[in-house]
């Protein structure tokens, strides 16, 4: 299977985020296409990945008002059509509706999302190796 990754990270936590799934599922025999910010998404990857992995940040008043940053530019992302994908964010605080939202752009773009999760800041590790279990464990049994 071969994965791209986009990126929308303001101060690395999401960016560090990425990279640790990029690694993992390289750990499961993947192939990591690109990781490229999702302003400066990088279209040959994408092109030419089976997977379309996006992460954000969350935005917001602490518990009210969260929601994915950058979703303008996630809204103009390339058509993923055919494309399956996953998403996450990162939060410190709360992620409220976060993920949906940003599931919801993605599918927007044409993507068949199969899910999603948000990491918290200050457990990248752990919530990274969760990402990438659960995306392995909802992908189709001819994609496995």
């Amino acid at each position: 299977m071969k994965a791209a990754l986009l990126i929308e990270s303001l101060t690395g936590n999401t960016w560090t985020a990425g990279e640790k799934i990029a690694s993992l599922l390289q750990q499961e025999g993947w192939s990591i296409t690109g990781l490229s910010r999702v302003r400066e998404p990088d279209h040959a990857a994408i092109q030419d990945a089976d997977f379309v992995i996006v992460g954000t940040w969350v935005h917001g008043l602490f518990v009210v008002g969260q929601a994915p940053w950058g979703l303008g530019a996630i809204d103009k992302l390339p058509m993923m059509r055919g494309k399956k994908a996953a998403t996450f964010c990162t939060f410190a605080l709360n992620p409220g509706t976060t993920l949906d939202k940003l599931t919801s752009s993605v599918m927007g773009r044409g993507a068949d999302v199969l899910g999603g999760v948000a990491l918290n800041r200050s457990k990248l590790d752990e919530h990274s190796e969760v990402f990438v279990d659960r995306l392995l464990a909802n992908l189709p049994p001819a994609l496995r």
